[in-house]
């Protein structure tokens, strides 16, 4: 059995009209002799909507509750693309996650899933050409609705294609692949005919909204191969699979930006074992994530500590800090939100040196000031001030020759 997974957004399939072309698309894929799963997210706006009704109801409300309304959303998706497949005389049925089971744990409104029913799917698409399955959703053991988070349908779909061990899951979205930066930002990016699951991932990371960065995950460790495509063309768009030697080749696949950071520094610490225990314990116990962290080195027995987190944890930062502070009588607590990180990501990192004097080389030329760096094995992040973040993508795109049409 040739089994295919696609998955479409909620852009694809807003309207009848856009049904028709995702349609299309699953009448094609049949006619190349695969058996479907077709996974759908809500159409577009709906699941603002139903969040917007749980916020009118109450101010807080019950998260359990609120994941069985907003799944409501992809329900009516897969309902209604059944029905217009049947039409077109396709062996179809809807399916929904309970009905699977597509078990996951009890995290509301941003759940993991735990297990498949393979068997039971395989045993319905001997009887069923497509399976249309509602993304998003789960189930726990106990046989609560949960969900998975934004873009939680990505998830779903590549769960289901390792699950089932699928040829290819495509996912078709309003864009037509994976570019080498954000085209809004670089009019010269280009789109990539592959990317490397750990470059996808550090991608994913930095805030691209191409792909939701738990289905790269699954995807890498099933391996299962995953092609971004537009629903509105017939390009081949971009494959996110594992890397070879001709990725390797190339020093730097992309670059990615956020905006989404906030530079928090305690002047005058105190220069001694467990002071950065102190500082980062009660950050990790309130489930406030750091990236960056840099320690000045200390003077007469003082220095400083400087970090970065999410703009939406600043102020639970700052309340922690001051707490922090009580105890270990830093001088003062400084914090900015006029920052951004920029990253170059890619596997030739692994394999080749003077990618970051090429960067500092490059915003130095421009004067762009550095204010923090950090690395990893395929990625150099740098946070520099949010005014400058647009210029340094399009400086660090063309430093790193992403701006040649290099076949991609």
């Amino acid at each position: 059995m040739k089994i295919l997974v696609q998955k479409f957004g909620g852009t694809s399939v807003a309207d009848l009209e856009c049904q028709k072309q995702v349609c299309a698309k699953v009448l094609a894929a049949l006619g190349r002799g695969y058996k479907m799963v077709v996974v759908l997210s809500a159409r577009a706006g709906e699941t603002n909507r139903l969040l917007a009704l749980a916020d009118e109801w109450s101010k807080t409300p019950d998260l359990a509750e609120r994941d069985s309304l907003v799944s409501i959303g992809e329900q009516l998706s897969v309902a209604l693309f059944a029905i217009l497949l049947k039409d077109a005389g396709v062996k179809a049925r809807s399916v929904l996650a309970f009905q699977i089971p597509l078990i996951t744990g009890d995290e509301y409104s941003d759940a993991r899933i735990r297990s498949i029913n393979s068997d039971w799917l395989r045993a319905e698409l001997e009887k069923y050409d497509v399976l249309v399955v509602a993304g998003f959703q789960g189930v726990t053991e106990e046989g609560r609705i949960t969900t998975l988070g934004r873009g939680g349908s990505d998830t779903s779909a590549v769960s289901l294609a390792a699950a089932l061990q699928a040829e290819e899951c495509e996912i078709y979205t309003d864009v037509d692949g994976v570019y080498t930066t954000d085209p809004r930002v670089c009019s010269q990016a280009r789109k990539m005919r592959t990317i490397a699951y750990d470059e996808m991932l550090e991608m994913a990371s930095m805030g691209a909204k191409v792909l939701h960065i738990r289905s790269v995950e699954f995807a890498k460790k099933y391996k299962v191969p995953v092609r971004v495509r537009s629903t509105f063309t017939e390009d081949p768009g971009t494959l996110v699979t594992q890397e070879d030697s001709s990725m390797e080749a190339v020093l730097v696949s992309g670059i990615a930006y956020d905006k989404d950071q906030a530079r928090v520094t305690m002047r005058g610490v105190p220069d001694k074992p467990g002071i950065a225990a102190a500082i980062f314990g009660p950050l990790s116990e309130g489930g406030v994530l750091v990236d960056m962290i840099v320690q000045n080195t200390g003077r007469d027995g003082i220095t400083d500590m400087t970090f970065t987190v999410s703009r939406k944890d600043l102020a639970k930062t700052l309340e922690l800090m001051q707490k922090v502070n009580a105890v270990i009588q830093a001088q003062e607590v400084m914090h900015d939100v006029h920052v951004a990180k920029v990253s170059a990501i890619g596997v030739g990192m692994r394999n080749h040196s003077g990618v970051a004097a090429r960067a500092f080389a490059a915003l130095q030329k421009e004067r762009i000031n550095i204010m923090m760096i950090s690395t990893s094995e395929i990625k150099i992040s740098i946070l520099i001030e949010e005014k400058y973040v647009e210029l340094a993508v399009r400086i660090l795109h063309e430093a790193f020759g992403l701006d040649w049409d290099m076949g991609e």
